[in-house]
């Protein structure tokens, strides 16, 4: 269940331990519960870039192997991703 202190902080717990709850929290429901959840942020450019990066194991197979093609596929991965998300 979703309950609201008088702070407007939000818990989510089951009833048999509502006892646990700061006093005077009180049982809303979960729309209610959706609006006061906060909303995570929005993240950076840095974020996304990392997140869409190719292994950096890739680039250094192919530098020990000495296979150029697969460096320069490493790179305009790289580059195609920096593309994709400018910095700000």
């Amino acid at each position: 269940m979703n309950y609201k202190a008088p702070n407007n902080s939000l818990h989510f717990i089951e009833p048999e331990y509502a006892h646990l709850l700061p006093q005077g929290s009180v049982q809303i429901t979960d729309a209610e519960a959706e609006v006061l959840r906060p909303k995570p942020p929005e993240p950076t450019y840095a974020q996304l870039r990392a997140a869409e990066y190719p292994p950096m194991v890739d680039y250094l197979d192919g530098v020990v192997k000495g296979d150029q093609a697969q460096i320069d596929t490493y790179i305009a991965a790289c580059l195609a991703v920096k593309a994709k998300y400018p910095k700000a």
